[in-house]
C-alpha cells in the first residue's frame, strides 16, 4: 500500500514504534495542505485529525480512499451530520491520542458494515491488533483515563495527596502503567481537557466537569 500519514513529530515517532511493514510505501506530512493529490494514496493515516476536523471537506471528495483518524473529541455521526458524504463515510474512527498510539491493541470505531470490512483488511495488512468500540465522543480507554486524570486533580485539590503520591498508589494499588498524573504528562493537558470538555458536551453529564486546576492547568499553556 502507499500510505500518507498526516501527523506531528510525536505521533509520528509513535507510530513509527508501534511500526508500519516495510513493504509499504509511506509518506510523512505534518500538514494535510502539503498534499497534491489525496488519491495517489491507498491509505490515510490522519493522526491529527481531532484538531483539523475541517479535513473531512477533502476526505469525502475522496470516498475510495479509507482514512484512519485520530477521532476520540469527536465521532462518526457527528462528522456525518457536519459533512456532506454522498458517496458514504470513508473515515474510521481510531484512538491516536498521543501516548496511546502504540498501545497493543487499538480502539476503532466504524458507522456500518462495509466498514468493518474495509478495516479488517486494512489491519490485516498493518499488522495491527484492534478492538472494536461503540462510536461515541470519548470512546472507551481515553474517556476512562481522562476522567481518571480529572478525579485526580480534584483529589491533589482536596489536599488529600500530592501528585507524586497519588501516581505511586496508582501503580501500586491498581497495576496500571502510569499515574494520573503521570498519563496527563504523555497524553498533554491541552488533550485531557479537551477530551474531557467533548464528553460532557456531548453527554451533558456532571461527571466530566473539568476540575479547577485541570482548568488553570490548559489555561497556562
Amino acid at each position: 500500500m502507499n500510505i500518507l500519514v498526516v501527523a506531528d513529530a510525536q505521533r509520528y515517532d509513535e507510530l513509527m514504534e508501534k511500526g508500519i511493514p516495510k513493504h509499504h510505501q509511506l509518506q510523512w506530512k505534518t500538514s494535510l495542505e502539503e498534499v497534491s493529490s489525496v488519491n495517489a494514496f491507498d491509505l490515510i493515516i490522519d493522526l491529527v485529525f481531532d484538531d483539523r476536523t475541517e479535513h473531512a471537506l477533502l476526505y469525502a471528495k475522496h470516498p475510495g480512499v479509507p482514512v484512519l483518524a485520530g477521532m476520540v473529541k469527536t465521532s462518526l455521526s457527528e462528522l456525518m451530520s457536519q459533512y456532506a458524504f454522498e458517496q458514504g463515510i470513508n473515515i474510521i474512527g481510531c484512538n491516536f491520542l498521543p501516548g496511546m498510539i502504540n498501545l497493543p491493541v487499538m480502539e476503532v470505531s466504524v458507522i456500518d458494515d462495509v466498514q468493518q470490512m474495509t478495516l479488517a483488511n486494512i489491519m490485516y495488512d498493518l499488522g495491527w491488533e484492534y478492538l472494536l468500540v461503540a462510536d461515541m465522543v470519548g470512546l472507551v480507554t481515553p474517556r476512562v483515563v481522562c476522567m481518571i486524570i480529572n478525579e485526580a486533580y480534584l483529589t491533589a485539590e482536596e489536599g488529600t495527596a500530592t501528585p507524586e503520591d497519588i501516581d505511586t498508589s496508582m501503580r501500586l494499588g491498581t497495576n496500571y502503567p502510569y499515574g494520573p498524573f503521570e498519563w496527563s504528562e504523555r497524553i498533554g493537558i491541552r488533550h485531557v481537557y479537551e477530551v474531557l470538555k467533548a464528553i460532557q458536551d456531548a453527554t451533558g453529564d456532571p461527571r466530566y466537569t473539568v476540575a479547577d486546576s485541570l482548568q488553570k492547568a490548559y489555561e497556562a499553556i
